[in-house]
């Protein structure tokens, strides 16, 4: 049997000097506080959003806040992203995201945390291997190397990373707002992000790889290194050979 994921944060040292901008409980609807008080650690968030269909943006772009990811029902990865820190911001953990740029411009964001065993992530992806990890990295550049292999497709390959505190966006309210939080995307696309190379035999051998399975299977594979460190996927890939 695998032994409970540790829940207590680590806020990250270089996090302390961001001044907290977390809303009161009773600044949410009743909705909203029972959301809060029912899903208190990532591992529950992260769930929850692989029940949650993912938001395609068909009838147009979004960028929505927890409260209109609750109100919608569905969310796409930033949206997810933007969940799991306002609600795990109210148990404890700092609002930090971490932003992967990719060559084809197909950036990924998820959430990020620290515990006493390490760094984790909540996650919502198009992609089974984009989602959660489990709090064993040592560092966050860790953990997102462990996102650079599942990252490479047809056109996919991860060229950067950067972790931000959302909390460096003042009074900007992209915890609550009824409306799409533009800002948000634009910070994070302003961000400078950290260079994470791989080596282009890798990239090669990867996106042959890739390209064959998806040929042959007509899905999207699973079959990446460090399977151990992901959290549960979505119903839609756990069938996936």
């Amino acid at each position: 049997m695998t032994p409970a994921l540790p829940v207590r944060p680590v806020t990250p040292a270089s996090q302390l000097r961001v001044p907290s901008a977390a809303p009161s409980r009773d600044a949410f609807t009743p909705r909203e506080r029972r959301f809060i008080e029912t899903h208190r650690t990532p591992l529950a968030i992260q769930r929850w959003l692989n029940d949650l269909p993912y938001n395609g943006e068909h009838a147009g772009e979004t960028l929505r806040t927890f409260r209109g990811v609750l109100r919608d029902g569905r969310a796409h990865c930033l949206e997810a992203a933007l969940t799991a820190a306002v609600v795990l911001e109210q148990h404890g953990w700092p609002p930090l995201v971490l932003s992967f740029e990719s060559v084809d411009r197909l950036d990924h964001v998820i959430f990020a945390y620290r515990t006493a065993t390490g760094w984790g992530s909540v996650a919502r992806s198009r992609d089974p291997g984009l989602h959660g990890r489990r709090p064993v990295f040592p560092t966050a550049r860790a953990l997102a190397r462990s996102y650079a292999d599942p990252y490479v497709d047809f056109t996919g390959r991860v060229t950067g990373y950067a972790v931000v505190n959302l909390n460096v966006l003042g009074g900007y309210d992209w915890r609550r707002s009824a409306g799409n939080v533009w800002k948000v995307e634009r910070l994070l696309i302003d961000w400078p992000h950290h260079r994470l190379p791989m080596a282009e035999h890798r990239y090669r051998a990867l996106h042959a790889r890739y390209v064959d399975y998806r040929g042959r299977h007509g899905r999207k594979p699973v079959y990446y290194e460090g399977r151990h460190a992901w959290t549960p996927l979505p119903g839609e890939f756990r069938k996936a050979p």
